[in-house]
């Protein structure tokens, strides 16, 4: 009997036998994963293969049952997710939208072949021997972008904004959630997550921070009339969010009926269907005639850009937080020269996470019912099918 070992401690055993190079093979293949473990207490067993869905066009989505495992390199850390949600962003990204693969104006931005996925959480099995501030059975999350760290605008705090712009799920080396292990490079942005918060909850972190930003952006005061379009998944994070900034009124709208009635619940003090009435003399009979202070534009839907520009009062304030699949076009001097708006956009979620775990945990920001679908990685293509809203569906989860 041989043995391989440090010290007084035993490691592995292997049984010898004269193939001494078949003995030297596994040798060194232990070595290896020893040493990208990082060494004693940090080293896990995970498979060579994992399974996967793999983005190789914008037409070729494939679950891919031995993509490689990521390895882990001495600054990472290797999670095994626990579940990823299905984004509107992933929707898009695989319709084809131009803003991912490029069109006439614009180049592509993803980088195929990559996993998708960018609400993801997990279990550490693996750290790099440089790392500290992990280890093994930690679960933790991290933000969508992956800040390169010496742009401008990492150095002056905006790392969201970061000039690379590498983000998970969108590039083969910042490989996204809907996979069995996911890498979380150096420069990630992680945080960790409570063992006691529910899959449900866990799987809300990246979108609600994402609201969280956008309503950050309005400037809410309690004296303001504020509007948010859709309530969807980012606009209920928006108006539980919004809720706890105390506004003079909450108005939310949506086309579908059970959106609405979970936004009453989530804190909206009144609800309309633009399809069902005028939206614009609503909202003017509520304001005097002037029409909204703030718009928060969460549907990506370009009629709900030109219905904004609409309801929204002279001096007030427009906040874009969607991707489009198609452009949109209007009238564009009705921000200038008719009503001088402040046009605010709203990028992921800077510095939210923790704030949003805690307020999730205490409940103050509402999650009930929001999670209404889950399915297995097999069944992925259902599950983007539910996502898309054909059956009624808010957030709808890939669960490991």
């Amino acid at each position: 009997m041989g043995r391989v070992s440090r010290g007084k401690k035993k490691f592995a055993q292997i049984t010898l036998t004269n193939d001494q190079s078949r003995v030297s093979l596994i040798y060194t293949e232990w070595i290896r994963t020893y040493k990208y473990a990082g060494g004693l207490g940090k080293m896990s067993i995970i498979p060579k293969t994992m399974k996967a869905l793999v983005a190789y066009s914008a037409t070729d989505y494939r679950l891919v049952h031995d993509f490689p495992t990521p390895e882990c390199g001495p600054d990472d850390v290797i999670i095994k997710t626990e579940a990823c949600g299905i984004c509107a962003g992933d929707l898009k990204c695989k319709s084809g939208a131009g803003m991912f693969w490029g069109d006439d104006v614009q180049p592509s931005w993803v980088k195929p072949p990559f996993i998708p996925g960018h609400e993801f959480f997990g279990r550490v099995v693996q750290v790099g021997e440089n790392v500290t501030e992990y280890k093994r059975g930690d679960r933790i999350t991290a933000d969508q972008i992956v800040p390169c760290g010496k742009c401008r605008f990492c150095k002056d705090g905006h790392y969201w904004m970061c000039q690379p712009h590498d983000m998970f799920g969108y590039m083969h080396y910042t490989n996204g959630g809907m996979a069995e292990y996911v890498r979380y490079p150096k420069n990630a942005v992680i945080t960790r997550v409570p063992d006691g918060m529910s899959m449900e909850q866990a799987v809300l972190i990246e979108p609600y921070g994402c609201s969280k930003h956008a309503v950050d952006r309005a400037s809410i005061t309690n004296e303001d009339v504020v509007v948010i379009a859709g309530a969807g998944t980012l606009g209920l994070g928006m108006i539980t969010y919004a809720r706890m900034k105390n506004p003079k009124l909450l108005i939310v709208l949506d086309m579908q009926q059970n959106r609405l009635e979970k936004a009453k619940e989530f804190g909206a003090d009144l609800v309309f269907n633009p399809g069902q009435c005028d939206i614009d003399k609503e909202i003017k009979a509520l304001t005097d005639g002037y029409g909204c202070d703030i718009y928060i534009e969460a549907t990506g839907n370009p009629a709900s850009v030109i219905q904004g520009l609409t309801i929204i009062r002279k001096l007030g304030t427009f906040v874009e937080f969607s991707v489009f699949s198609k452009e949109t076009t209007v009238d564009w001097s009705i921000i200038g020269d008719r009503k001088e708006l402040d046009i605010r956009g709203a990028h992921l979620s800077p510095y939210a996470f923790p704030f949003v775990i805690e307020n999730m945990c205490n409940g103050n920001l509402k999650t009930d019912g929001v999670v209404t679908s889950t399915v297995a990685l097999e069944d992925w293509e259902r599950g983007f099918e539910l996502a898309s809203g054909i059956e009624g569906d808010l957030k709808v989860a890939i669960k490991f």
